[in-house]
This record gives structure tokens, sequence and C-alpha cells, in this order.
């Protein structure tokens, strides 16, 4: 029996016909039109659409949280049989007590200047007053403990900034959950981060839900991640259901076009044969950029006085023109802050950065900003990285002015071509970019990067914040560019399917240091480090996994970059960690074929195969 067919008695909500419209300079325009469904105690159902689909706007509607210029406008919302619609003081007395919201945004969903149990308990004792301050914090670190963060009574007086990601959402869980609500609406709570972290967040809320009774609206942009997380699946289109199905059938036999079509556009991890050129040409190539043994260190302070933070430990890896060259890794692990080295935005510690032969690191001031017209930098935020008060046109125009390239009309043609060139409309050119939506932005800002023509594009976490649908046409953009401008780039990414796509090369960071180099096709079908494994087998994908997350999967967190293990940082995760493991740092061996890892396991292949090279 559909759990769409079950009883009142059954039934925690029960939507009917929910209409949801905007106010707008052109008359009303409709976001929600006539959602239906019921969701039962206990259950977990997925809602996925794309952007614009309408998902946030019925997460807000049920959360009592709608404001102008949206309003519902027609339809029932019964919460346990009581229309919170009609009844607008009942709902708010629900909301954050029995009816509970996760963001996607936890970084900016807690008080900076309060300890996160503070918080914790300060939200509890709101919801009720009878309940003690001793209490309410036993109550938060048992359920800190529940969500699996470790050392939950020390943590409970940290602050927010000590928190990583992974933890930061599993706080936010705590603090939607410390209210025993009995529905619990999560809106894209796994999209911001890594996969390892996101599929610990999904087995968490199967066990959160079976364990505390809560139903769970989980709002969703991956189908992958929509069908691992829940009982069925729904899926909004353009405002309206379009379907609902168990994840199962709903793969297997997709009944609307619109379903098909996200299936069908879904990157793959093992299907589809080689990607990327044939590498052996690599041999005989100079290199466009090459970093060597390059470490950068941050002082802290601490409780125990000053620490330094070791961000990047060692990297080593060679760009080649024409190469797609992927930096994969959990949050953490030194990304970034290898991207401010690349960039110039930082120098390194130790170690050199050739770009065209050229050191980065010891760049004059005036060299460098000469060198910036050949490698540009696309960042992740579609948002903050756009200044609001601009106009398109002026914003594209900005670094030819700044090198000084062109006339006035010259710039301008300029500026319109790169439009043209990403699938800008010409009409923007003298618009502001605050009605752009996320997609469209990421183009200004590729167009941004390339309206200087550069050798070297550096994509970092461009497409993160963009659903399955954004990230295919940019994807096909970048594409269609590297084709006809002949870019270079480097994808920072911690999405593995969008660097299964467009990457030829792939280097794997963890806790600063690359663990992994390797061609496309061996990383994905033969990894030489246990936690590129754990990488694969926690990958969101509607695919028979090569392997599995029960073998693979880490748990916890990685150790602190202030306070590192002896050995190799990763043996404290590792399920095939040794004694020597834990003594030695392995470093980057060859195991042929231009692939290297830095595990131990490898040792006697890399031997037995360095001989035939």
């Amino acid at each position: 029996m559909s759990l769409d067919m079950a009883t009142t008695a059954q039934t925690l909500l029960s939507v009917r016909e929910l209409t949801v419209t905007a106010e707008a300079e052109g008359g009303r325009k409709t976001i929600l039109d006539g959602i239906s469904f019921d969701l039962a105690p206990r259950q977990i159902l997925s809602v996925i659409g794309e952007s614009g689909s309408g998902k946030t706007v019925l997460a807000r509607a049920l959360a009592s949280w709608l404001s102008a210029p949206l309003r519902i406008s027609g339809g029932e919302i019964l919460f346990q049989g009581r229309d919170l619609i009609t009844d607008k003081a009942h709902a708010r007395s629900l909301s954050g007590r029995e009816i509970a919201y996760v963001g996607g945004n936890p970084a900016g969903a807690l008080d900076p200047t309060m300890t996160v149990g503070a918080q914790l308990v300060e939200k509890l004792r709101a919801v009720r007053p009878d309940i003690s301050g001793e209490a309410a914090k036993k109550k938060a670190i048992r359920l800190l403990e529940a969500v699996k963060i470790p050392s939950a009574e020390r943590r409970f007086h940290e602050y927010p900034f000590q928190y990583s990601g992974g933890m930061m959402q599993r706080a936010m869980i705590v603090d939607a959950l410390i209210s025993d609500p009995a529905l619990l609406i999560a809106d894209n709570i796994t999209q911001p981060l890594d996969v390892t972290v996101a599929a610990q967040i999904l087995k968490l809320m199967r066990e959160l839900n079976e364990d505390f009774s809560t139903a769970i609206l989980f709002i969703c942009s991956s189908l992958p991640v929509a069908c691992d997380a829940a009982d069925e699946v729904m899926v909004l289109h353009a405002g309206r259901v379009v379907e609902r199905q168990v994840p199962k059938d709903l793969v297997a036999q997709p009944e609307h076009g619109y379903t098909r079509g996200l299936i069908a556009e879904l990157p793959t991890l093992w299907a589809g044969g080689e990607q990327g050129r044939d590498l052996r040409q690599n041999r005989d190539r100079q290199a466009i950029m090459s970093v060597r043994a390059v470490a950068k260190h941050y002082e802290t302070k601490g409780k125990s006085g000053r620490a330094l933070v070791k961000a990047v430990r060692n990297v080593e890896f060679d760009v080649f023109p024409g190469d797609n060259f992927g930096i994969v890794g959990e949050s953490g692990c030194g990304k970034s802050s290898l991207m401010r080295l690349l960039t110039g935005l930082e120098r390194p510690d130790a170690g050199s950065i050739f770009f065209e032969g050229e050191n980065v690191g010891e760049a004059s001031p005036k060299r460098l900003r000469a060198l910036r017209r050949r490698f540009q930098l696309v960042l992740q935020d579609p948002y903050g990285s756009l200044p609001p008060q601009s106009a398109i046109g002026s914003i594209l125009e900005e670094p030819l002015r700044i090198h000084g390239i062109g006339s006035r009309r010259e710039r301008r043609e300029r500026a319109r071509t790169a439009m043209s060139e990403v699938g800008l409309h010409d009409s923007l050119y003298d618009s502001l970019p605050t009605g752009l939506s996320a997609g469209q932005r990421q183009r200004l800002n590729v167009a941004r990067a390339m309206v200087l023509e550069p050798r070297l594009l550096i994509m970092d976490e461009t497409l993160s914040a963009l659903d399955q649908t954004e990230q295919g046409k940019l994807l096909d953009l970048f594409e269609r560019l590297q084709a006809q401008h002949g870019f270079t780039y480097i994808f920072i990414s911690h999405d593995l399917t969008m660097v299964r796509r467009v990457c030829s090369r792939i280097a794997v960071m963890y806790l600063g240091e690359t663990v992994e180099v390797a061609p496309n096709e061996r990383l994905f079908f033969d990894p030489g480090h246990p936690y590129t494994r754990a990488l694969l087998s926690a990958a969101p994908t509607l695919e028979e996994r090569r392997y599995r997350p029960e073998d693979c999967l880490l748990e916890g967190e990685p150790p602190s970059p202030i306070d590192l293990p002896p050995g190799c940082a990763f043996a404290g995760r590792c399920p095939h960690a040794f004694e020597r493991c834990r003594r030695e740092n392995p470093a980057l061996t060859s195991r042929g074929e231009q692939a290297l890892a830095a595990c131990f396991l490898n040792a006697n292949t890399a031997s037995k195969e360095s001989s035939h090279e």
C-alpha cells in the first residue's frame, strides 16, 4: 500500500491543493500550484526538483516562514488534524517546537559570540521553560553524542568557528531535534557538504528517524541523494507534483518525462568508458603549472598559546596544457588554501609553484598582476562574488580596464562577445546582476574570467551551489569554451561525478597532503589509497557501486591540522592501517602509468611496476 493511502490516524501532515503566489510588477505569479501529499510518522519523504521548482518555498510554507511578496493563496496544511493556514497562532506555536527546520547554511545559523552548547540550552529552555539549566545541558550533550560529535561534552563548550562544516550541520540537527519535534524539515542540508560527511548525515538522519520517531521532509537537488535518503521520492517541477514513487521504482520505471530527463542527465562514475585524452603525450610536454613540495602554515592562538595550522603540506603535481586537472577531498583538506597559493593570493612557506616557467610565489606584485592576465580564478559563491551595484557590462569591462587593454569601444565589444559565448543575452549588458539566477551568475563569473583570454582557469567549487540541471549546462559550456579557446582547467571540487566527467587527471588531498594523483580511469577503477576508495564509496550515484560504504565509509572527523599524529595522518580512520602506518608518513610512490599514491600497501606493486617503465 502506498504511504499516500495512509488512514487519517496514521497521517501526521496532510497537504491539500496548496497554492503559493508572489506579487510582482507584471502581476501575480504562481510559485506552488495545487501541491497535495501526506506524510506519516517515522516516514522520510524526499522532494526533488531543479532550481525554481518551488522546493524551498514549500519547506518555508510548511514551517510558517513565508514572507512578502510570497503568500499562501489556497489549500490546506493539516498538521495533526489542524489547519496551519487558518489557525496562524497555532502554527506559530508549533514552529521550532513540533515542526523543526534545518537549512543548508549551518555556518550562518548560530551566534558566533556564544558557545554552541549555550545556544542549544537557550533554545530548549525557550521551548520548555519548566526544564532546569542542568537538565537542558544534559539533554544537549546526549543529543550531540547521538549525532556522533566526538568528545561531545568538550565540544558543548566550544564556539561555532571551532566546528567543521560537517559538525556544524550535526549541531544544527541537534538544534532542531532538541524540542522533540514530530516533523523535521531538512532543506538541502547535504548540498554544501563533502561526499563522506553527506553520507554520514544521511545515515544519521535514518537513525534519528527511528530513534526519535520523527517524520522527515527531505528537500534535495540531487536525485541520487534523494533516493538514498528516503522511503519515497516526490518530484516537483514548475511548482507542481509530477510524480511520487519509492526510489527503486522511480529509477527503474519513471512515469513522467521530467523525471526521465533528470535520470538521463545524471553524470556517471563508472559507466561510459574512459574519460579524457591519451596522457602518454604528457611525457614530452612542458607543464603549464608545476607544484613542488608546497607547504603553508597559519599561526593561531589556542589555550596553550600560539600554534601552527598545517593547512598545506608537501603538495606536488603537474598540470599540462589542455589538461582538465581535478583536486578533490573533504572540507579541511587544504583545497581552498592551495587555491590561494596557486593564484598568488598568498605565498607558500616552502616549495615552489611555477606557471609557464615563472615562480608565482617569488613574483613581485607588478609581475604577479601581469601573470594574472594568463591565469584566472572563478569562485564558488555565485552571489557574494559579484558587486551588486555594478552593471553586468561594467563588471566584464573592469578586468580590461585594470590591465589597460583596448579602447572603450573595444572593451565593450570584447565584453559583449564574452557574454554571448557563455550564453548571456546582450540585453542584460546594462542590467544589475541582482536579477540573475545562480546559474546565470556563474556564467557571468566565467565570462569575467575569460574576457582576458587566460591560458589557465582555476575553478574553486564553482558548481557546488548549483542544482544538477544547472551543473550539467555549465559543464557543457566549459567543454565548448575549452574546444574554442584551448583553456587549461584546474577543477577544485568535492563532487566526484563532476571531476569524473571533465577531468583527465585528478589529485586527492587529505589533511593538507596529496595522497594520490592518477589519470581519471585509473583513479575510479583502481584507486591506490584507502581514502580515495572511501570517497568513491560515499559518492551519490544511481549506479551499482564498485566500493561498498560498509567496507570503506569513514566515521568521525579527521585529526586536527594543529596537532597531527605521527606517521600517516589517515591511519586513525583507515580500515587497513598497520603498525608502520602509525610510525612513518608514506611518500607519493609510483604505481605505473602516471599514477602515484602515498600508501605503504602499494610498496610492493610500485617496486614491481617501476622496473617495467
